[in-house]
This record gives structure tokens, C-alpha cells and sequence, in this order.
């Protein structure tokens, strides 16, 4: 693998440590399967590289992304809080209806950001552009990690996380249930938008289709993280994913970059094909890892 694949995926599988932060939130705390990820992370990237065209600061920009995609969960939250619409189907709902806003706010396909200020520029040189980009998403991971270890702390978000374990026991606790819902998607999708926004500066533009496949590597990046770093305390979960998220895109880099693979037929546009065994995988590792640690019965 050369040095500019690798810094390429390691800084996609940082960048992606956001969505799985993101999705650890959703399917994990609060145990609401969302698929609204696969829209709202190109509407992060949309809405940031909007702004950004028009002049906004990039770090603004950004922020705004973060907050479309925090309307885009709260969306979700309502049709199924409000309107007893089934979770998935309400997620569904807003991921489809989230590629028409998309294309409304960027008034194309695509919104080429070459010759704009990013939130790197600042950082990187010619000198440092191989390794610094890498190094600035790896401190809003870190610095979005250590926020949430510290939320999950404290009252709200222990009532967040109460009402993913067992909603019933935690309404009889006195914890406004759909509050707690709203607000963990509202999370959930920010988290991911700001993935979406980083994404678009790194690669120089946003695209309509950057949302495709975003909660297939969500998800696998969770699962690979929890078998590899099987952890109760916050901490250590929120570490795991983030390692899981690196490792699936270093994977991802080294199978199409395998000279095996290459001479079997395998070419780059079967990245997703290569995506799918790679979350299979990551599906039956938690079966294969229990079955290999099985006490064996005494005779």
C-alpha cells in the first residue's frame, strides 16, 4: 500500500468514526434502527459546501452542516414519536426525501469546492500535506469522543441511554421518553452531517451520491470495534468504534489494493461488493469468536 492510499484511508476511516459515533448512538443507546444516515450525511456535506461557496467561514459551515443533519434526526424522531410511524420506515422516509433536499440546496448534483478555504488550510503546507489533514480530523474525533463520554455522564444522558434500555422502566422513572428520542437522533444524525461536511472539504466538493452506503459502513465499523474491543464503560465503547471504523477502511484500502485480487478479476468498482463480504464478515465474527472461547463441557 503506498503512503498516500494509506494517509487516504486512514483519514476516511476517521472521518467515518463520526458516523459510527453517530450510529453507535442510534442502533446501540437508543436501539432505533435509522437509516436517515444515508441522507444525512450528504446533507451535511451539501449545506457545508453551500455556505462555503458563498463566502461563510469553514468552521461555521461546518457547523451549520452539523445542525442540518440534527433537523434531519429530529424529522425522523417526530414521525415515529409523534406520528407512530415505525422507526425504520420513518428513517426510510426521510433518507428518501432527503435526496431531493439535497439536490434543492445544492441546486445540482454537485458543488465543486476547488480553491476554497477549508477548515485545514490554516494547518496543512506542502510540507505536512501527507500526514497533517489526518491529524486535524483525528482531534475532532477525539475532541467529539471525550464530549460524549463526559454527555453519556450526566443526567440527560443517562436518561438517554436509560430510555434505549428499557423505555418502559424509564417512563416509570419520570424520563420524558420522546424528548429522549428526539434528542439522541438530533445527535445521532449531527454527528454524522459533521462527517459529511469534514468529507466534502477533504475531497474538494460535495456530491449527491457521497451518502450511499453510509450506514452499511456505520454498522460494520460498530460491530468490528465491539468484537475486537468487547467494553461496557462508555469509554472504552466509544474507543472501539472509532478503532472499527479505522480498521474496516484499512481493509477496504488493502483488499483493492491486493495483487490476489487483482489477478482473480477484482477492480475498483467492485469496492462495494468487497464492502458487502467485509460486513458479512464483521456480521458472524461476534458467532465466531464465542464459539472459539466455548468452554468445553466436562466429562
Amino acid at each position: 500500500m503506498s503512503l498516500i492510499a494509506l494517509f487516504g484511508a486512514i483519514e476516511s476511516g476517521l472521518i467515518y468514526g463520526l458516523v459510527a459515533l453517530g450510529v453507535l448512538i442510534s442502533f446501540r443507546i437508543l436501539d432505533f434502527p435509522d437509516l436517515t444516515s444515508d441522507g444525512s450525511f450528504p446533507l451535511g456535506g451539501a449545506v457545508c459546501a453551500v455556505c462555503m461557496v458563498n463566502g461563510m467561514n469553514p468552521w461555521l459551515a461546518t457547523l451549520c452542516g452539523m445542525a442540518a443533519g440534527a433537523c434531519a434526526g429530529m424529522v425522523t424522531a417526530w414521525l415515529n414519536v409523534s406520528l407512530k410511524i415505525l422507526h425504520l420506515l420513518a428513517s426510510i422516509l426521510v433518507m428518501v426525501a432527503l435526496y431531493s433536499v439535497n439536490l434543492r440546496i445544492m441546486g445540482a448534483p454537485n458543488v465543486p469546492l476547488l480553491g476554497q478555504e477549508t477548515v485545514f488550510t490554516p494547518f496543512v503546507t506542502a510540507a505536512n500535506s501527507f500526514w497533517m489533514k489526518s491529524l486535524v480530523i483525528l482531534c475532532v474525533v477525539i475532541a467529539a469522543k471525550l464530549l460524549l463520554d463526559w454527555f453519556f455522564s450526566t443526567e440527560i444522558g443517562l436518561s438517554l441511554r436509560a430510555t434505549g434500555a428499557n423505555l418502559r422502566m424509564a417512563q416509570a422513572q419520570g424520563v420524558a421518553t420522546s424528548k429522549m428520542i428526539m434528542f439522541g437522533m438530533a445527535l445521532s444524525n449531527a454527528l454524522i452531517a459533521l462527517g459529511g461536511a469534514l468529507f466534502v472539504q477533504i475531497y474538494g466538493g460535495a456530491d449527491i451520491s457521497i451518502g450511499i452506503g453510509t450506514i452499511v459502513v456505520g454498522l460494520a465499523a460498530v460491530i468490528i470495534g465491539e468484537t475486537l474491543i468487547p467494553a461496557k464503560r462508555m469509554f472504552w465503547v466509544t474507543v472501539a468504534v472509532i478503532v472499527g471504523s479505522l480498521l474496516y477502511k484499512l481493509f477496504i484500502q488493502m483488499a483493492l489494493g491486493s495483487e490476489t485480487l487483482r489477478e482473480i478479476g477484482f477492480r475498483s468498482q467492485d469496492v462495494n461488493l468487497v464492502t458487502a463480504a467485509l460486513v458479512v464478515i464483521a456480521l458472524i465474527l461476534p458467532q465466531m469468536k464465542a464459539g472459539l472461547f466455548k468452554r468445553k463441557p466436562s466429562v
